[in-house]
């Protein structure tokens, strides 16, 4: 039998090889209490899987939050996960997932847990490539020999928690970001998130920094641009760097994951000087080793437009 160390010390090292592993879940059935799909979270979010407490509701909160929990101390806001996704629970809200999300912790109620299984990143798939978007990243494939395959959705737990736990303050502030930035003629900031509140966010902290951008879906996606932009960089005679000044990415990502991009990057000559930074709601002292590992050259958990902006600037200095 594994010892807790060793099966930390193993999902660890998965950050090295493009793969992951998800906790799947159960909501319920649809408006007519028919059929109960899968859906997943990725395990480094997860804390704690516990049967369903009893709750305090909180007054004027928005209506799928059921309430909080004092968990060993701590008070934990609980979001009725079937709800905001439009199911209706057989058997009622039986287990709540402690998860930790950029610089947070909430649980989400769910029906039941299923299994954790280990895949590679590239047999998740973009839900908005696939036309399927609103609140749901990125879709797994899960494959057994002999067996149907599968699908597990995996939710934008970024934007459920906007919905239902909304900023009452600016998220960029023009006035606090500090001054614009500069890059030489011609160059971009490339960026890589999955999630489309991430995007949005970022898209207005580049903004109001007056950087040049462009976003992408992917790791994957980011990957193919640095390369496609490399060439052309080359076929004018210049620097790849003088095209691409930074790239800011996300980590967990379909196709490919932020670490893996990184790494590209990192062990290729062809973008030496290009300096990564890496932006994500997998907070923690772990993960910012796994990102030191990589080579990125700055990890900052989301979202502080303030802290994003300072890191940004650093690295380009």
């Amino acid at each position: 039998m594994k010892s807790v160390q060793q099966e930390v010390d193993e999902r660890t090292n998965l950050t090295g090889s493009n793969q992951f592993e998800l906790l799947l879940f159960r909501l319920g059935g649809d408006a007519n209490g028919d059929r109960s799909e899968l859906y997943g979270i990725n395990v480094f979010k997860v804390r704690e899987i516990v049967a369903m407490p009893a709750l305090t509701a909180v007054a004027g909160a928005h209506p799928n939050l059921l309430g909080v929990v004092n968990l060993r101390g701590q008070i934990i806001p609980v979001i009725d996960l079937p709800a905001l996704v439009g199911c209706k629970p057989k058997t009622g809200l039986n287990i709540m997932l402690v998860t930790e999300y950029a610089r947070s912790t909430q649980a989400f109620a769910v029906e039941a847990v299923e299994e954790i299984v280990r895949l590679e990143w590239s047999q998740v798939l973009s839900a908005e490539a696939s036309g399927v978007g609103g609140m749901v990243t990125s879709i797994a494939r899960l494959e057994s020999p002999n067996e149907p395959t599968r699908l597990a959705q995996v939710l934008d737990v970024e934007q459920i928690l906007r919905q239902t736990m909304p900023n009452t303050s600016k998220d960029v502030d023009p006035e606090t970001i500090g001054p614009k930035v500069l890059l030489k003629p011609g160059a971009v900031i490339l960026a890589a998130d999955d999630s489309q509140v991430a995007r949005s966010l970022i898209e207005a902290g580049l903004t109001a920094m007056g950087v040049p951008f462009i976003m992408t879906k992917t790791g994957k996606e980011a990957w193919e641009k640095l390369q496609a932009m490399a060439t052309v960089a080359e076929a004018e005679g210049v620097a790849v760097r003088d095209r691409v000044a930074m790239v800011l990415t996300d980590l967990e990502m379909p196709e490919m994951d932020g670490f893996t991009l990184t790494r590209n990057i990192k062990q290729n000559p062809r973008y030496a000087g290009i300096p990564v930074v890496i932006h994500s709601s997998l907070s923690g002292a772990t993960n910012e080793d796994h990102v030191k590992s990589v080579g990125a050259d700055a990890y900052v958990a989301k979202f502080v437009a303030e802290e994003l902006a300072a890191a940004i600037r650093k690295v380009l200095s």
